[in-house]
């Protein structure tokens, strides 16, 4: 369906060229990825855009032309690609695939102090010990976040920390200045990837921001509860099968023991013959005993 807006000027010629060159490059990749650059100063953005020559094309370009390229490419699962497009964002062309790129990102960026306003990327705890701080001001700041401090050899020491900002909770200035005191930098500046589209499988793939530490320890934990899981379910494998068998020598020794209790040793083992002849001769020569003599006075 046409617009019922007509365009009365000419598209700009410099436009048109902007377009074109989107429309190749959406073509020629293998990837395309949108990331964020809020936040990002700009030494930075051309010191990490050096760092991915080679391995991906960087454009900035405004919505507007990147709607029209998108149309104009004819890929539909493409589309998708304009619910993620923002504001202060910057185009990946790559050969790369898609995660492999997001994880290139991810590797880096770089600590940055947290500002009033910014969301927690996770739960922002404070931990007991020293600090470089003196006593004054620093008192009541540090215990309007929910610290308790303690004036130990001339400088401040937290004794008891705190989660000062949960995961996803915006950061206050109280919270933004003690974290900057105290040198924490819980924030992160770079290329934060959103959303990428894979033209191999034709398809977008939202939340591609990938964190390895985490996703390590998590791999991990999860490990070690399918370990126990298996164990407790007997389940017999390469992985469980020495657990089993180090179980039953215990249990083998254990049994041992229990049964050599309830025998005896063997010095204190009498045969049930043995017994009964012994009983059976004190009998008869109880019955040979002569009987005792009558008092002669009596």
């Amino acid at each position: 369906m046409k617009s019922e807006y007509a365009r009365i000027k000419p598209i700009p010629e410099g436009k048109k060229r902007s377009v074109e060159d989107l429309v190749s490059r959406m073509k020629d990749s293998k990837t395309i990825l949108i990331a964020s650059i809020k936040g990002l100063p700009g030494g930075q953005f051309g010191a990490l855009k050096k760092k991915f020559r080679g391995k991906a094309d960087l454009k900035v370009a405004k919505k507007n032309l990147i709607y029209r390229a998108i149309d104009e490419t004819g890929k539909g699962a493409l589309q998708e690609l304009k619910k993620q497009v923002n504001a202060d964002f910057v185009l990946f062309f790559s050969d790369l695939d898609a995660f492999t790129l997001s994880g290139m990102l991810s590797d880096n960026q770089t600590p940055a102090k947290a500002k009033t306003g910014d969301k927690a990327p996770y739960d922002i705890e404070i931990e007991p010990g020293p600090t470089d701080l003196l006593p004054g001001p620093a008192i009541s700041e540090l215990s309007g976040v929910g610290l308790k401090v303690a004036v130990k050899e001339g400088k401040l020491e937290i004794i008891k920390g705190a989660v000062v900002a949960k995961e996803g909770q915006e950061i206050t200035d109280k919270v933004a200045s003690v974290l900057a005191k105290l040198g924490i930098e819980p924030m992160k500046v770079g290329f934060t990837p959103v959303a990428a589209y894979d033209a191999k499988d034709d398809k977008v793939y939202v939340g591609i921001r990938i964190d390895k530490v985490g996703t390590l320890e998590e791999l991990r934990t999860l490990v070690k509860k399918a370990l126990g899981f298996a164990i407790n379910m007997e389940y017999p494998s390469d992985k469980t099968i020495s657990y089993f068998i180090t179980k039953a020598g215990r249990e083998e020794i254990a049994l041992e023991k229990v049964i050599e209790s309830k025998a005896g040793s063997p010095e204190e083992k009498k045969p049930v013959e043995e017994e009964t002849e012994k009983e059976t001769n004190a009998e008869e020569k109880a019955d040979n005993q002569p009987a005792p003599e009558e008092n002669k006075d009596g």
